[in-house]
């Protein structure tokens, strides 16, 4: 009987396993699939799957670093998207891997049970917190549609869509999903509080502080988590602190004072009562005493920094912008584990020194420190950048006179003392300070030494603990030196005797070749020092030009890109005080009477009467007495190129009599027009296709008489009048003086192809010089969209019209003019600094001196020597012709480079084209070059000035310019590495 039972009870177990076998591994959709599945999904993989989920979340918030300086975030989440955080995606956390296997499993093998919509919820979370939104956001808005007749599920949906749409800054479209959800809130059974707070925080980004309030606060009743009883309140008191309702704000703040908040939001709390208490008392609680008694509690060490913050913005709000300013670098200085307070306390002295101290070399340093501590998603990080590239121009102009007035003090001493002094200044001899010392327990411990790195965990980055392990050692082991088997204390005298000999003579030697290695780079450096004094006459000149170059360039760079006249004003006149003549006088009185056109309408008076008295000529006189002459120009330039264009075309075709014609035609129209010289130097070589050679001689002649200052024109037709002298006897048998070239006959400029080459394309012809064409890998680059704007205005002695002004324009180029101010809010305080002084006493810095180095370089390119380098003129429009304006640049080499094999060739690309000439040797030759043709390039490009930019790049890096974004990375590296130089 026994054994029947017994068998039954096997069939009957078998059975049941084969039925749960088979019901779990097939997706019949049959009752016992349904239930055996939804066991799985529920207690397998959802509930694992929602407290790691749960874990996760309290992780980042634990590790989330808040700024208490802006509102905080009502719920934490990942950076918000960017390109550069897309191309730099950060490696997935085990436990979202963990949550995504998990859903993805409810979905793949759980397809029967009920849990398919939170699988899917799951998985949009998952790529949410992994930053990939676009993702997640798809997620979202499927299970929204595809589970609708739940209206939780589909509350949520929404709710996480929306956030998604957040981070990705399209919050149109993230109002739009919430304000289809709102409506629905009331409705919901739970989780009422999430899609309020979001509401909340998207009303904080759109500014819309009064709803927010109204949402929080709503959030706050329906959850009962921890954030609404900390986080929560306090970001209500910052919103009602917006708002000046300061009596809800004292409310909320005190609510998280009293809760069990994290320290550093309980402490700022506290300071955020303070700082209303003193508004609502209007300033008469002593605030300031009352931020400095916190420092009595040991618990606010660690927020020493924010305190003195807090005590120099006070000061700073009561116009004490010294005393501001010295708590301000007080905060930096005790600024030990808060990069971010250290960062915006680098703001603000930077924001004080431009905005109220006017001390704009200060400035530029510490935008500097702030740039390199502060995170780059900070809102205002690009235009701290941009002042830091800015306010560089000035500094290295400062450095310059600084350097100029070193110089001259010492080109004035006697000979016997010169080199005696300059040795004092470069080599100052260092002074031992012997620090006191006293003793603990009987070790000694240098006082002097414990203030740096005592907090240090490492070891060797403690100053007191390695004095103590020093004493300690040599108390039990005296004084042994570091050799092998250092712990033997007994030696033979043999022993003793050779080891002290030995380390005599390496000592002595090691001396005496260091000595001597110090003593040659010394009389090297000055020597080389000496080298760069202005002992004569004509180097002293050379010097005081700098000198006035670099004042004119800083006024300018003050009125044009600043626009502080005060400061302005204040550098043309110390200008003038030093140098009274100086090649820029009618500039200078011109930029003073606009300067003081507002202020002083007397004194704007006095400098307007000196332009038309002295200079009654100049384009600033013109401007003066026709306030439109500055469009009249423009308009007449853009004529004269187009005239121009037009001569040469007739040159191309060798219509030569057409060219003599209209050559005098545009005199008559135009006479004394900036392009003349470069007309009659067409007109001449027309002559000397179709007269004899004294004509030829005589047009020559007549452009050498006429523009002899000319740096373009004239200095070629010198070189041809020294051929043709060389070569008369050539010449004057001819019928026509400039034949077409043939090998059979002598040319006309030596080591050159003759004037006139065969008819060839526009494109591939310059008129003068062979021209080689583009190398087949250089033809190959793909086109290239440059971004004009973001280059640096381009050298000329002209005017621009600035917001109805007319000003002169600074004749050097000038870094990015965008100088955007950050708001007061955005401002910030610093330490008490000992000052120090350079070597030339024109500039002062504090002690507490930031990093100078604030721009990362572009990876794609290098700053590293080559032996190769091309100066580019890249023109925008591929449907101009660039034969003129390559014949101008053969005009200009032939002119100034005459022998040195420099060439210039077109490389046309689908929407641009580069004229790219060389080959350079070194970066001084291109910067050379640079400089020279970096004046006349206004006149020899025959295009508009907004259509083109010159610039030098080496052979390495120009191979590099293969698309379009290529080119514009390469303009914004030039222009921060090269433009101020």
């Amino acid at each position: 009987m026994n054994k029947i039972v017994n068998l039954s009870l096997k069939i009957s177990l078998s059975c049941l396993v084969a039925a749960v076998s088979f019901g779990c591994s097939s997706q019949k959709d049959t009752v016992t699939n349904r239930v055996l599945q939804n066991l799985s999904a529920r207690y397998n993989y959802r509930y694992n799957a929602n407290v790691l989920l749960q874990n996760y979340q309290e992780s980042i918030a634990q590790s989330h670093k808040d700024n208490y300086e802006d509102f905080l975030t009502i719920y934490i989440a990942p950076a918000p998207y960017s390109i550069e955080s897309s191309a730099n995606e950060q490696p997935t956390s085990k436990e979202l891997e963990d949550i995504a296997k998990k859903a993805q499993i409810i979905v793949s093998e759980k397809s029967l049970s009920n849990y398919l919509d939170e699988a899917y919820i799951l998985l949009g979370k998952t790529n949410f917190y992994n930053g990939n939104y676009f993702s997640a956001i798809e997620y979202f808005d499927y299970t929204a549609r595809a589970y609708k007749k739940d209206k939780n599920i589909t509350l949520e949906a929404l709710n996480w869509k929306a956030r998604s749409l957040m981070q990705i800054n399209n919050f149109k479209l993230a109002l739009k999903v919430l304000d289809s959800i709102a409506p629905n809130i009331p409705l919901a059974k739970t989780d009422k509080a999430e899609p309020l707070a979001t509401l909340a925080q998207i009303n904080i980004n759109l500014r819309n502080y009064k709803k927010a309030i109204n949402y929080l606060e709503e959030a706050i009743k329906e959850s009962n988590k921890i954030e609404s009883r900390t986080r929560w309140p306090y970001i209500l008191g910052q919103l009602y602190e917006q708002e000046k309702e300061y009596d809800e704000a004292l409310a909320n703040y005190t609510r998280v004072e009293n809760s069990n908040a994290p320290f550093e939001m309980y402490f700022n709390a506290k300071l955020s009562k303070i700082r209303i208490y003193d508004a609502l008392k209007d300033k008469t609680s002593n605030r300031k005493k009352q931020l400095l008694s916190l420092l009595k509690d040991d618990k606010n060490l660690d927020y020493t920094d924010k305190i003195f913050y807090e005590v120099a913005q006070d000061y700073f709000e009561d116009d004490n912008y010294l005393k501001a300013e010295e708590f301000y670098k007080s905060s930096v200085k005790n600024s030990t584990n808060n990069a971010y307070q250290k960062g915006l306390s680098f703001l603000k002295i930077a924001d004080l020194n431009f905005k109220n101290l006017r001390n704009y070399v200060n400035a530029k340093l510490y935008y500097d420190s702030a740039a390199i501590t502060l995170p780059k998603n900070h809102p205002n990080y690009n235009a701290i950048v941009k002042k830091a590239e800015n306010l560089e121009y000035l500094t290295k102009r400062y450095e310059s006179i600084a350097l100029q007035d070193t110089l001259q003090l010492f080109a004035k001493l006697p000979q016997t003392q010169r080199e005696n002094r300059i040795e004092a200044l470069l080599f100052p001899k260092k002074v031992e300070i012997t620090s006191d010392k006293s003793t603990k327990n009987g070790r000694a411990i240098n006082l002097s030494s414990t203030q740096t790195n005592t907090n240090g965990t490492f070891y060797f980055s403690n100053s007191v603990a390695i004095s103590r392990g020093f004493t300690d050692f040599k108390k039990r082991w005296g004084n042994r030196p570091l050799e092998n088997n250092w712990r033997q204390s007994v030696k033979s005298s043999v022993m003793l005797a050779q080891q002290k000999q030995n380390l005599t003579d390496n000592s002595n030697k090691v001396d005496t070749n260091r000595q001597s290695k110090a003593d040659t780079l010394q009389t090297d450096t000055i020597k080389s020092f000496i080298a760069l004094l202005p002992l004569t006459e004509e180097q002293l000149k050379a010097s005081d030009q700098k000198i006035i170059d670099a004042y004119f360039e800083i006024a300018g760079f003050y009125q044009q890109v600043i626009e502080d006249q005060i400061e302005a004003i204040k550098t043309y006149e110390t200008l003038l005080d030093r140098f009274p003549e100086n090649n820029h006088l009618d500039a200078i009185f011109y930029s003073l009477y606009l300067g003081y056109s507002q202020s002083d309408p007397s004194k704007a008076e006095q400098y307007k009467n000196k332009v038309l008295a002295k200079f009654p000529g100049s384009v600033y006189a013109k401007t003066i007495l026709d306030a439109n002459y500055s469009v009249k120009q423009n308009a007449l330039d853009l004529e004269l190129n187009k005239i121009y264009n037009e001569v040469f075309s007739a040159y191309e075709q060798k219509e030569f009599q057409k060219i003599i014609t209209k050559v005098a035609e545009v005199s008559s129209r135009f006479p004394g027009n900036n392009l003349q010289v470069q007309y009659d130097y067409l007109k001449a070589i027309a002559i000397g296709k179709t007269q004899k050679v004294d004509s030829l001689f005589a047009a020559f002649n007549h452009i050498v008489t006429k523009y002899p200052e000319d740096k373009l024109i004239t200095p070629l037709v010198k070189e041809h009048l020294a051929y043709i002298n060389k070569n008369i006897a050539t010449f004057k048998p001819r019928e026509i003086a400039l034949i077409d070239f043939d090998l059979g006959e002598p040319r006309f400029f030596a080591q050159q192809e003759p004037l006139v080459e065969k008819p060839k394309a526009p494109e591939t012809s310059t008129g003068i010089g062979a021209v080689e064409k583009p190398t087949e890998k250089q033809a190959t680059l793909e086109p290239i969209k440059v971004d004009y704007q973001q280059i640096a205005v381009k050298p000329t002695n002209e005017i621009k019209l600035v917001e109805g002004k007319i000003l002169p324009l600074i004749p050097t180029k000038l870094p990015d003019t965008s100088l955007a101010i950050t708001d007061q809010t955005a401002t910030i305080p610093s330490s008490k600094a000992e000052e120090k002084k350079v070597a030339n006493p024109i500039i002062e810095q504090a002690i507490t001196k930031p990093t100078e180095k604030t721009i990362e370089e572009d990876n794609l390119f290098s700053k590293a020597e080559s032996s190769t380098y091309y100066f580019i003129v890249a023109v925008a429009d591929v449907s101009l012709s660039l034969s003129s304006s390559r014949f101008g640049i053969g005009q200009f080499n032939r002119g100034n480079f005459a022998g040195l094999g420099i060439k210039h060739q077109l490389l046309e690309l689908e929407e641009d084209q580069l004229i790219y000439v060389g080959d350079f040797n070194s970066l001084n030759e291109v910067k050379e070059y640079h400089k020279l043709i970096g004046a006349q390039l206004s006149k020899i490009m025959k295009v508009p000035t907004n259509n083109y930019n010159g610039f030098f790049i080496s052979i390495q890096n120009f191979e590099k310019l293969k698309n379009r974004d290529a080119l514009n990375r390469y303009l914004i590296f030039f222009k921060k590495n090269y433009s101020n130089e």
